[in-house]
């Protein structure tokens, strides 16, 4: 979907096929049939953007193949659907029983990385449409914090530079540009985006910026202008934005929180939680001095009983549907996502022109909230993207056909 921003920019709107398993390029392909289509003609449009999440062996069938890319465009026009931005932060197994902490590997201290990223780059600045000549790569923010020594961050940041002249050789070749985003998340060894300013002013590339996901910086408890200001005053550009909401919990010394934040905890995906602990008169954000934050990789953990403080709300990394917030006694930080969405493209000048909506975890919501099958599962992306479109037109922004 794309949006005529008042500076006169286009400003895409896409949602995230890593809610879709496949591994493969025919994986690939079939996503496109299954379910982007279905989404498009639910949504009444000639046209969807989709942010295409391209495993390994379907990155690499692609690259080696200049057959296969022209296969995947042609197939890509024939549904109404166009690409301009990938997530490349998962490598593979995305859609495996259990994801956890192997979404982090290989980190940018691996060539792996490096080589993948670098795929990806080569195959989205094919799958642009014709008259788009800017595509966007969000990726893992660096490493998870673990075993990340000083010899690791090294190799990361030296990928990191010969990244950036791949993008340069790429945009001399081909006339189209391609940025990458780090995408800041708890855990990792760049949690917020303030983390990020130093990595990325070392590398000092107007390719290399940031991806910022609005549940990741709800869960870290950022204060969403404290954030963006700091990356605009360092010269870090916010290369594309996630639009996803986090599970809040205003109370979590109720029983009755508890057991109600018990049923997110689920073997699949890692949801690390993060409060700031606060008297009860002084109200906490994470940008408030003297504020600490404390957290758990997991929400099973912080359920144990005093792993974490329970005066102060918890945040989970829980990617809750934008249009269904959970039931009594939870909630979701839309409010979040709303007003990042309202600094970035609110204003007279557009400070990002790319968003995708990320809610990937549909299957891994508690059982009773779970698409049944197929259509339910359409129906819940459709609404969502009606909710950011909506947002977006509120904003002033118009929609164009």
């Amino acid at each position: 979907m794309r949006f005529r921003h008042p500076d006169g920019s286009t400003v895409h709107l896409a949602y995230c096929t890593n809610v879709h398993p496949a591994e493969t390029l025919d994986g690939v392909l079939a996503q496109l049939r299954d379910h982007c289509e279905p989404v498009r003609k639910r949504l009444g449009r000639d046209r969807l953007g989709i942010g295409l999440w391209l495993a390994k062996d379907a990155a690499h069938a692609l690259v080696t193949d200049p057959a296969a890319v022209r296969g995947l465009r042609t197939e890509l026009d024939r549904r109404g659907l166009e690409v301009v931005t990938l997530n490349g932060f998962p490598y593979e197994g995305f859609g495996s029983a259990e994801v956890k902490y192997r979404v982090y590997k290989p980190d940018w201290a691996d060539p792996e990385r490096l080589e993948h990223t670098t795929s990806l780059a080569r195959v989205l600045a094919q799958l642009l449409p014709d008259d788009v000549t800017e595509g966007t790569i969000s990726t893992l923010p660096l490493a998870w914090r673990t075993a990340f020594g000083p010899a690791r961050a090294q190799a990361a940041r030296a990928a990191l530079g010969s990244l950036a002249q791949r993008l340069d050789a790429l945009a001399e070749l081909t006339g189209r540009s391609i940025r990458v985003g780090l995408e800041p998340e708890p855990g990792c060894t760049v949690e917020t985006t303030g983390d990020a300013i130093e990595p990325l002013t070392e590398v000092g590339h107007h390719r290399i910026g940031v991806c910022v996901d609005t549940c990741h910086l709800a869960t870290s408890f950022e204060d969403p202008h404290t954030a963006l200001d700091a990356l605009a005053a360092a010269g870090i550009p916010v290369v594309k934005t996630q639009l996803s909401a986090a599970l809040h919990a205003e109370h979590p010394h109720l029983p009755e929180v508890r057991a109600a934040l018990a049923a997110f905890d689920e073997p699949r995906f890692l949801h690390q939680t993060r409060t700031v602990p606060h008297g009860p008169a002084r109200p906490a954000t994470a940008g408030a001095p003297g504020a600490v934050l404390r957290g758990t990789d997991d929400l099973g953990e912080a359920l144990a009983p005093g792993a974490l403080p329970d005066t102060a709300p918890w945040r989970a990394h829980f990617h809750v549907p934008l249009h269904a917030a959970p039931a009594p006694p939870l909630t979701s930080t839309l409010s979040v996502l709303k007003d990042t969405l309202a600094l970035l493209v609110g204003g007279p000048h557009s400070r990002t022109r790319h968003l995708e909506v990320e809610t990937y975890t549909w299957q891994a919501l508690p059982p009773e909230l779970r698409p049944r099958a197929r259509p339910q599962l359409v129906d819940g992306i459709a609404a969502e993207l009606t909710l950011a479109r909506d947002l977006l037109t509120d904003l002033g922004l118009k929609e164009l056909p």
